[in-house]
């Protein structure tokens, strides 16, 4: 049937010289058409410039019937090229909005019709764009052991629509609340990190493409934090981790969330049987009444954050969050779905209408209060489809002004807007009415949960903290204290993770403004909660810095690691503002701080594995060093002049050099100049040559170690310089050279081969860097390489004996070990690599150690390193395993992927074993 013969309303004009500007282009249409387009342009400016716009591709489809436009729509979207997908999705929004507007307008479709073609269309498009991007990752090859051939299903990644996407009643300007997940089990493990660092990638750039707002318009609004603690997640995350938060921390309004839940694109299979596994935790078996006092807790939160208490006017009331809302009837529904949906599959309908269906069949709720109730929500709906349609914004909230009051009637076909407002308000009160009684909430403060004899002498020590030492720290701590206790509850063990939460207390020597920020974010309350539970180094340095809290509220905080551009755009900043050259040292610090508790943290939480926190950790050393050298030396140059010759080159070494740190890490640096004959400075107090690179060693050692107001920026070792202690703390580049191919022991040479320029003159860096190839390619062939290291080994040993069997650096076949194997073969080999791995490689290349050993060796120092990285982040003074704690136990087993503590101590033992006898194999054939 056609638009004409089924229209059975028409909106008022309000603005007729708008409305017939329109008309006059869709002449020879039917004059019911007409009176219909003459009605919506005469209400909505948004409406009427789409009917301007499209004319030319709706004016066929008027003397038909939507259905045959939208199903044409629909059709072409598929058929458009990847590169073209963002605009044509954009065009396809434009035309789908219009030909529903004059459905909804025409009253030829009625609610549920409009919100599911929305919603199909939501559909739609986000399956084009996630597809469309994620072929362009597989062509780059950027997704490993993925090809085309399984696009069809978006090889495993699915998004589950949310909300009223997920129910299928998108209204007309809705954003789409998104869950990206994707099945772990469909991909080798090894390749898991780079999976997901590329769907990742995938989900930000196809909710880029859906909510960018361009000339052509905009797809959707698009919302990703639905997602499980989404901010401390990655926007994809796999399911497993998915349904481990749900069961551990899943709170009531995520349950409610996943009423609506459903796949919507991707791999829709894996995604059903997903939702398949997580029912029990959004369906209780229990009958659920607890949810009642819940979520009249959200209710209250939401209006008292959106200020919509006091008496009800219609005028700028907000038909969503307001009393007798949309939101009324929502929770209303979904709470008794919730209490008793676990034993009564019938009541799990997504839909709010179907839901009220389904209470009131059941008898959980009255038919007549089902009926009124439905009734209000479809007339809710509609009124705030009709407020979005005026100018595409996405808004609940009624006009203030009497005009814009009277448009929002005329679109509904009402002439009198008072008697409009008088019927909206007895409607809004009757839903008030319907729903609030049911809550009944009581108002007292949340009880402290039950506590043992000991964990209770512990609480009440508490306020004798110099944190809680003032009134106002008291009053707001004791609104924190329950759920803080509760949380602590959920933890491995709960009297370890409450005694490391004392200990943090007891550290803090002020507690109004952490409370005051734990209040305002809850999110932080359970970083500090998992921290407490697994890292006592962690939790010892917050309680030192809390400071570094308010990096975690940036919204960024749990996003992938930003790169080395980011981090030096940001302490530049930080360097340009700081007003004098100790705020520049101490913002430094701060900066450094932050950031190493966000890869601490993002380690801890598994967001980022061994290999991925060493390299950050030198990150962050390396950007430090170059962003921090600059400013010691224009601050040492305004006394002694600028640096003669070509200057100073700081190099890292050891660990430093190799990109691969821990959280405790020192740093290990020499400091190279090259004056050029320049026997002075130039300055107020100018210094010979010599002595001016040695003060200013000593100032970049004091800028970085030195104790301030935010600590000290690194510990720093200078031992690995020419002559070690004894030799000047700075060299000149002749004699650096000359003291490699003449003096140095085959341990400096060793050394050299993990030395890196990091700060100063880039000719003298890159001079350096080849002077460092020649030496080691020069040097490489010395007989002594072996037996020295040989030498150097059983000294070490004798030094050093292994105390522990969870010893990962010194002692044989562990780290140390592996790493002065490494740098004798790449010494040997006369290779540039510094990196462990690719040292061992070079020497299996040059037939220095056989193909095997080379890998297995590479694949021992990668499990040690996993051990020294959680032995780092667990414990300052070493880790002992007998007060680890369960969280930590339980954080060791998962980086080291051993089933219990007594595997794992076999396991070190029989690596290190084997490790070493390959070890003194090559080294004493």
């Amino acid at each position: 049937m056609s638009f004409a013969s089924r229209l059975s309303r028409l909106p008022i004009v309000v603005d007729q010289e708008r409305a017939d500007t329109v008309v006059a282009l869709y002449s020879g249409q039917p004059p019911e058409v007409l009176a219909l387009i003459e009605g919506v342009a005469g209400t909505s400016p948004f409406l009427a410039t789409l009917l301007e716009r499209e004319k030319s591709w709706i004016a066929p489809y008027l003397c038909d019937n939507p259905e045959e436009a939208i199903t044409a729509e629909f059709a072409r979207l598929p058929e458009v090229a990847p590169p073209d997908m963002a605009v044509e999705l954009r065009r396809a929004k434009r035309r789908v909005a219009l030909v529903i507007a004059l459905a909804d307008l025409g009253g030829i479709w009625g609610l549920e019709e409009v919100t599911r073609t929305l919603s199909a269309f939501a559909d739609l498009a986000v399956d084009l764009a996630l597809k469309s991007l994620l072929s362009e990752e597989i062509r780059r090859g950027k997704i490993p052991g993925i090809g085309a051939e399984t696009l069809a299903r978006a090889c495993g990644i699915v998004a589950l629509a949310m909300g009223k996407m997920g129910a299928g009643e998108l209204n007309y300007s809705s954003d789409i609340d998104l869950i990206c997940l994707f099945d772990q089990t469909q991909f080798d493990p090894d390749d898991l990190l780079e999976i997901r660092a590329g769907f990742v990638r995938v989900t930000r750039k196809m909710a880029q493409m859906l909510s960018d707002i361009t000339s052509e318009g905009y797809v959707f609004r698009t919302d990703l934090r639905l997602r499980p603690d989404a901010g401390a997640t990655p926007v994809c995350l796999s399911m497993a981790s998915a349904e481990l938060y749900y069961a551990a921390e899943g709170r009531t309004w995520e349950r409610a969330a996943h009423i609506k839940a459903r796949p919507s694109a991707g791999d829709l299979e894996a995604g059903a049987a997903y939702l398949d596994r997580l029912s029990p935790f959004v369906w209780r078996r229990h009958l659920d009444f607890a949810t009642i006092q819940d979520t009249h807790d959200m209710r209250t939160k939401i209006r008292d954050h959106k200020g919509l208490n006091g008496p009800l006017k219609i005028e700028g009331h907000n038909l969503k969050l307001g009393a007798g809302g949309i939101r009324e009837i929502e929770f209303f529904t979904q709470t008794r779905q919730l209490i008793a949906g676990g034993r009564d599959p019938d009541l799990r309908d997504p839909t709010t209408v179907g839901g009220l269906a389904a209470l009131a069949q059941k008898g959980w709720i009255p038919r007549e209060v089902a009926a009124k109730l439905t009734a209000h929500y479809r007339a809710h709906r509609e009124i705030e489809h009709r407020l979005q349609m005026v100018n595409d914004s996405q808004t609940q909230t009624l006009p203030n002004a009497p005009e814009g009051i009277a448009r929002i009637a005329a679109m509904m076909g009402e002439s009198d807007p008072d008697r409009w407002m008088a019927e909206l308000k007895d409607r809004l009160e009757e839903v008030e009415a319907l729903t609030s009684d049911f809550f009944a909430p009581t108002q007292d403060a949340a009880p402290r949960p039950a506590l043992s004899e000991r964990a209770a002498a512990l609480v009440a020590r508490w306020t004798s903290y110099p944190c809680l030492r003032s009134s106002r720290a008291r009053l707001i701590f004791a609104r924190l204290e329950p759920d803080i206790l509760r949380k602590l509850q959920r933890a491995a063990d709960f009297e370890e993770a409450l005694q490391q939460f004392d200990r943090f207390l007891h550290g803090l020597p002020a507690g109004v403004q952490l409370f005051s920020l734990f209040e305002a974010n809850p999110q932080l309350v359970d970083l500090l909660v998992d921290i407490c539970g697994t890292s006592p180094m962690l939790a010892n340095y917050l309680s030192q810095n809390p400071g570094v809290l308010d990096a975690v509220i940036g919204g960024s905080f749990f996003e992938s690691w930003p790169g080395i551009a980011t981090l030096e755009t940001e302490l530049d900043q930080i360097l340009a503002q700081a007003s004098d050259y100790e705020n520049a040292l101490d913002q430094t610090r701060r900066w450094a701080k932050e950031w190493r508790f966000h890869v601490g943290v993002h380690h801890l939480r598994g967001l980022i594995d061994a290999t991925e926190a060493a390299k950050y950790f030198a990150d962050i050393a390396g950007v430090a060093l170059e962003r921090l050298w600059p400013v010691v030396c224009t601050e040492f140059a305004g006394k002694y002049g600028p640096q003669p010759g070509r200057g100073a080159c700081v190099m890292a070494m050891g660990s430093f050099g190799s990109e691969r740190l821990t959280a405790a890490s020192d740093l290990d640096l020499i400091v190279i100049y090259d004056a050029q004959g320049v026997e002075m400075s130039d300055g107020p107090k100018p210094l010979a040559s010599r002595q001016y690179f040695a003060r200013l060693t000593q100032a970049l050692i004091t800028a970085v170690s030195a104790q301030m107001p935010q600590g000290r920026l690194y510990e720093v070792d200078m031992r690995l310089r020419p002559s070690g202690r004894s030799g000047p703390v700075a060299t000149s580049l002749d004699a650096f050279r000359s003291y490699q191919m003449t003096e140095a022991w085959v341990w400096e040479h060793l050394a050299l081969t993990r030395a890196r320029p990091i700060a100063g003159d880039p000719s003298l860096a890159a001079d350096l860097e080849y002077q460092r190839r020649e030496i080691l390619r020069a040097r490489g062939g010395d007989a002594r390489v072996l037996p020295d290291l040989a030498e150097m080994r059983a000294r070490i040993f004798a030094t050093k004996p292994v105390e522990t069997p969870w010893e990962a650096k010194v002692g044989p076949g562990r780290l140390q070990d592996i790493e002065l194997l490494a740098q004798s073969l790449a010494l040997r080999a006369g290779s540039a690599a510094r990196r462990v791995e690719q040292q061992l490689r070079a020497g299996g290349r040059a037939g220095l150690i056989p193909h095997a050993q080379e890998e297995r060796l590479a694949s021992i120092y990668r499990f040690l390193w996993r051990l020294q990285s959680v032995n780092r982040l667990l414990s300052e003074n070493g880790m002992d395993i007998a007060t680890l704690g369960e969280g930590g136990r339980s954080f060791l087993l998962r980086e080291t992927d051993q089933p219990d503590v007594k595997t794992l101590q076999a396991r070190i033992a029989q690596l290190t074993e084997e490790a070493a006898a390959m070890i003194n194999q090559i080294v004493d054939p």
